[in-house]
């Protein structure tokens, strides 16, 4: 819940600021194709949780090419690649 909690308050953070834009983006899109407004943000959480589990596995800093792609992908699941 904790986590929960922190990953939607990036997404709601992302949201506000339009930072990255892609985000505002990829939850007019989602909303659009259908999916709630909850659901949307649990999607792009989902991607903020992928992207942070592969900044610390791989010891790199934040992915913006990796991070647009695959919110570009959703509602299908982040990809590493």
């Amino acid at each position: 819940p904790i986590l929960y909690a922190a990953y939607m308050e990036v997404v709601d953070n992302q949201l506000r600021d339009n930072d990255p834009p892609e985000t505002r983006i990829t939850f007019d899109r989602l909303k659009q194709e259908g999916i709630s407004e909850l659901d949307a943000k649990k999607f792009i959480g989902q991607v903020i949780a992928a992207e942070t589990f592969w900044i610390m596995k791989k010891k790199e800093t934040f992915n913006l090419n990796r991070f647009i792609k695959n919110l570009n992908r959703l509602p299908a699941e982040p990809k590493e690649d």
